[in-house]
């Protein structure tokens, strides 16, 4: 079965066949980094209005790519939430117009399963159960996933997303867009113990993330020191120190809800999971731990159209339709 999946939740294009679930015959991606990068972070408008001019363009890729014309897909996974509205809105109408014009089923997908489900999609899956950590731009959340489409909510961030907190803390130190690859490549120039920054914890919600309080910390240390902006060795180790702080709240809450679920496997996904040092630490305390540690390429970590279309495979599988009326949703 051949799903071409569409994701339009935010700044990424994207368009993907992928075969039966597990095969992908083509992904393409278009970024538009250089759209808002002068404004350290996603401007919704600008956002929606470069979809609309690069999704046609990067369907057609998809098709090509993987050999096929629009009437030999089987069925289409569009991304219905959550995420910015107006790019939503783009991807969900070209999705419905293709379905109607091929005759072929439409799915939604939810943004965050799409990302979990982006594991199945590699040479050595998981199998359930498992935990998820989901580690985006707009979410940090934690699931016990049962099945390819049953997942329980364990926890999640109460204020900034992992990613987020990346990209404010970067504008906070002037270093530009996007800010989770530029602090990384930073951090590594830096020595991660010369600013103790804090690890904000919840005692009555242990698997609830919170990066609010980390980012006001960096910015009271600019405050402190207007210093840092301009001397380069102090900010490396300003965003070592806030990298490793981020990366410790990740993985000790990862390893506490493997705990709570009795769980012995664990994927982590979403663009944040491509971060090196996040990587590292998962992977020595997974091998120490005895715990089976599922990471993605750094391809499928990063907003993409073949997690869409894994995941539409198994709604089209169970026999669900998206109704031509559906709308996207922002939350959820």
């Amino acid at each position: 079965m051949l799903i071409l999946g569409i994701e339009t939740s935010c700044d990424e294009t994207a368009a993907a066949v992928v075969a039966d679930g597990r095969r992908v015959l083509s992904s393409v991606v278009a970024t538009q980094f250089e759209v808002h990068a002068q404004y350290g972070g996603v401007v919704p408008e600008l956002a929606a209005r470069r979809h609309l001019e690069s999704i046609l363009p990067v369907i057609q890729g998809a098709l090509d790519q993987a050999g096929v014309s629009g009437p030999e897909i089987d069925g289409l996974a569009v991304t219905q939430g959550p995420g910015l509205i107006g790019a939503l809105v783009i991807g969900m109408a070209v999705g419905k117009a293709l379905a109607l014009a091929w005759n072929r089923p439409l799915v939604g997908v939810h943004h965050l399963q799409a990302h979990i489900l982006a594991a199945f999609l590699t040479e050595n899956p998981p199998e359930f159960p498992f935990v998820a950590l989901v580690v985006s731009g707009g979410h940090t959340n934690l699931y016990q996933v049962h099945d390819f489409q049953q997942m329980t909510l364990l926890g999640r961030s109460r204020d900034d997303a992992a990613g987020e907190a990346f990209d404010k803390v970067a504008k906070l130190l002037r270093l530009g867009y996007p800010g989770g690859v530029i602090i990384e490549k930073l951090a590594a120039q830096g020595n991660p113990e010369a600013f103790h920054l804090p690890r904000p914890r919840i005692p009555e919600e242990p698997l609830t993330f919170s990066f609010s309080g980390l980012k006001t910390a960096v910015a009271h240390q600019v405050t402190k020191n207007p210093e840092i902006l301009t001397n380069l060795s102090v900010q490396a180790d300003l965003a070592a120190g806030f990298q490793e702080a981020v990366v410790d709240s990740l993985v000790s809450r990862a390893f506490l809800a493997l705990d709570s679920a009795k769980a012995t496997r664990l994927v982590v996904s979403g663009g944040v999971a491509a971060n090196g040092r996040l990587r590292q630490v998962l992977q020595d305390k997974a091998a120490a731990d005895g715990i089976a540690l599922f990471l993605p390429p750094l391809s499928l970590c990063t907003d993409n159209a073949a997690m869409v279309a894994a995941a539409g495979y198994y709604r089209l599988l169970a026999g669900e339709r998206l109704d031509m009326s559906a709308d996207v949703f922002s939350r959820g």
